[in-house]
Order: C-alpha cells, then structure tokens, then sequence
C-alpha cells in the first residue's frame, strides 16, 4: 500500500493498494497520472520486497506533479534454496536465516537432509534438486546455491535454474569443476547469455576456507548482485557510501 506523506494538500491522506500482480487493487492518489508513477514505483519494490519513501513525478507531463510516497511492502521473505547437505549448507542456511531468508536444503539423499544437521533452515527436503526446483515457487529475489559438487545433480538442476527468473544463481567446485560444468551445460544447450548468470565458483575472494567463512563470501556475493554492488572495498571507492538505487528518488 502506498501512502502519499507529502504534495499537494489535495492529495495528502490518499491511499493506493498494488497487489503483487502489479495491478491496482483499490484506492487512488489522484485517479490518473498520479496513480499510474506511484504504482510503476511500487512494483519495483514489491519485487524487491521493501519498504521506503520514494520520490515521484515532477519530471514529466504525465505526472506533472512531485510526489514523496511512502511505500510499505508486506511480503513473504525471500527464498534461499541451498541444494547439497553438505557442512557448508549448514553454515550458509545459518547465515541466510539471519538475513532475513527463508532457507530451503534440499538433497536426494535421506541420511544426509535431515532437521537436526540444518537446524536454521526453514524446511528439509529429501528429493532429487531438480526435480524439487521444478515443482516449488520461486520469484525474482529467491537465491539458488548449489554445493552438490556432483554432475548427476549439478547439471540438471542448474540447466533449470539458468532458465528461472530467480535473482542468483552459484555452484560451487573448483576452477577446473567449473570450466567441465559449462562445457557439460553448453552441450545441454545452454545459451552463453544463460551461463552469464552463474556465480561458479561461488563467493566472492575473501580467502575463506571454514565453512563459516565460505557463507559469508556467498551471502556477500548474494547481497552484492542484489544491491548492484561492486563487491569491492569501499576505501578504494569514492562517492557516497550508500548508493541511489535503480528506482529515482529512492531513499
């Protein structure tokens, strides 16, 4: 729902509903230019799944009028999909859940997925990774981390996800796994703007090696695409700290 804090005295107190279709459900600011630039704004943040103030029209003749709207998102949080029960799932579903992600580990194998190895993951799953992607719900914030390290899992399931709209998708494997794990997508027909996608090896360079260590480069990595950040050190970068983002007037 979006409610205009500041403008105009006729349009102080207006409210607008956006569903996440990105349709308008009820309500209106001014019933017609104006309501269309709120609802464009507040698409844009129900896929991101936040809430801030925005800053609105002014700029052109078909929202003439400047707007400050606040924006308040009530979503469900976003999804990490961790495939492999490895040691490093569970310490990267430890660091997903304190992000604020609702962890899934998924793995074929029983005597590996269990709740009492991944105690913060939201749920367990015991079902092949891809065939488990197929059939649940993911959208354009859910993150997809696969440590699997084997290709009878890899391949079908990134050959999926490459194809989804999910915000990130990483394996994990050495260099010389990743350079077999391409060639083995390109003969699955797996376009090259599909393999631009794929974070392998997963992480950013942080010199990790714990299993804590390498949660903290792939959630980093994570936060880093979701933010369009650079992942670089910020005493090596000049400009404000905190960047605009995508949106106009985002604060």
């Amino acid at each position: 729902m979006a409610h205009v804090v500041d403008g105009p005295e006729r349009l102080l107190g207006s409210t607008l509903s956006v569903l996440g279709g990105g349709h308008v459900a009820y309500g209106r600011v001014d019933g017609g230019p104006a309501d269309r630039a709120v609802a464009d704004g507040a698409r844009a943040l129900l896929r991101a799944g936040r809430t801030v103030r925005i800053d609105t029209g002014g700029q052109t003749d078909e929202c003439p009028e400047r707007l400050s709207v606040l924006v308040h998102v009530h979503a469900s949080p976003p999804r990490l999909l961790v495939f492999g029960a490895v040691d490093f799932a569970a310490a990267l579903s430890q660091a997903g859940r304190f992000l604020g992600y609702h962890v899934t580990v998924c793995d074929a194998r029983p005597v590996f997925a269990t709740p009492a190895r991944f105690p913060h993951a939201g749920e367990v799953v015991v079902d092949w990774p891809h065939r488990y992607l197929e059939r649940t719900e993911v959208d354009e914030r859910t993150a997809v981390c696969v440590l699997t390290h084997d290709a009878e899992f890899d391949i079908p399931l990134l050959r999926l996800a490459l194809d989804l709209p999910v915000a990130y998708v990483g394996a994990m494997g050495s260099r010389r796994t990743h350079d077999e794990r391409v060639r083995r997508l390109r003969e699955q027909g797996v376009t090259e703007n599909q393999l631009a996608r794929l974070r392998s090896p997963i992480g950013l360079d942080l010199g990790a090696s714990t299993p804590e260590e390498t949660a903290v480069s792939i959630t980093a990595e994570i936060i880093a695409q979701a933010n369009h950040g650079t992942g670089r050190p910020l005493s090596q970068i000049t400009g404000p700290i905190h960047r605009p983002s995508e949106l106009a007037g985002y604060r």
